[in-house]
């Protein structure tokens, strides 16, 4: 019997987690692993670090070293805090640890390459399920840091399937087909008890910083709806040229 890994895909507020969940219900042998979990393929909210740094610090930030040692992992020589799991008042905690993610140009493209592709090449897991682990993060990086135009941006999952080669697994892309609704759908829910958005404002000042919208002159609403589109169109395409055996599409119900 073939076991599948998947891999659920989609924009902002296409259903991803709850599909997540869903596969979860229905596979309770399988491991889900979600945005800012420790992942053996995926980065997202956590800090990759030498031992040096590490050890570094778990000596600033003494008074919580065991938690942070509780959401950390070795793997190789390097170290991976999963930072945002990290309850503290510790001012400038959290934004101090982000600086160790590997997205958002904050490491070469060569070094990042490595990182990503690397990472695909160890993975020899089965029996799992991954939130957002292949294109989100990875495509918004290409796009709004690197500025890199699509074609560029499918050889590099065209490298990426090499690097996956053998494994056994499906991507189930959730395709959006009314963003500004569903984006209005999730800026509702990630808002606090007073109505104020927490996630939507965060979001935006994301992208109207980022180099791909400040060298376009770009921002505000419309401009990120404009982008979400677009990363959409990519990821679809990506999975049609470069995944075409090991996806399905499904429409969010969101």
């Amino acid at each position: 019997m073939i076991i599948i890994n998947y891999f659920v895909e989609g924009i902002q507020g296409s259903g991803k987690s709850t599909l997540v969940g869903k596969l979860k219900e229905q596979h309770p042998e399988y491991k889900a692993y979600c945005e800012g979990d420790y992942s053996p393929v995926e980065l997202a909210w956590c800090a990759y670090v030498s031992e040096e740094v590490y050890q570094e610090i778990l000596e600033k930030y003494g008074s919580i070293r065991e938690e942070i040692e509780k959401f950390s992992v070795k793997e190789g020589d390097k170290r991976i805090i999963c930072y945002t799991r990290i309850i503290t008042d510790i001012p400038g905690f959290h934004k101090d640890l982000e600086q160790y993610e590997i997205y958002n140009n904050r490491r070469s493209f060569e070094e990042f390459k490595n990182i990503v592709l690397g990472r695909f090449e160890r993975w020899d897991g089965d029996k799992q399920i991954f939130e957002c682990s292949l294109f989100q993060n990875i495509v918004e990086d290409l796009i709004l840091f690197r500025k890199m135009p699509d074609d560029e941006i499918i050889d590099f999952y065209r490298e990426i399937r090499r690097a996956l080669d053998g494994r056994e697994l499906q991507i189930i892309y959730l395709k959006t087909e009314d963003v500004a609704a569903n984006i209005d759908v999730i800026r509702k829910e990630r808002s606090d008890e007073q109505g104020n958005e927490l996630w939507f404002p965060m979001m935006c000042e994301y992208f109207n910083t980022s180099p791909y919208a400040v060298e376009r002159g770009l921002s505000g609403e419309a401009a990120l709806l404009e982008h979400f589109v677009h990363r959409q169109e990519l990821e679809l395409r990506i999975c049609r040229e470069v995944f075409g055996d090991k996806y399905i599409q499904k429409i969010s119900k969101a």
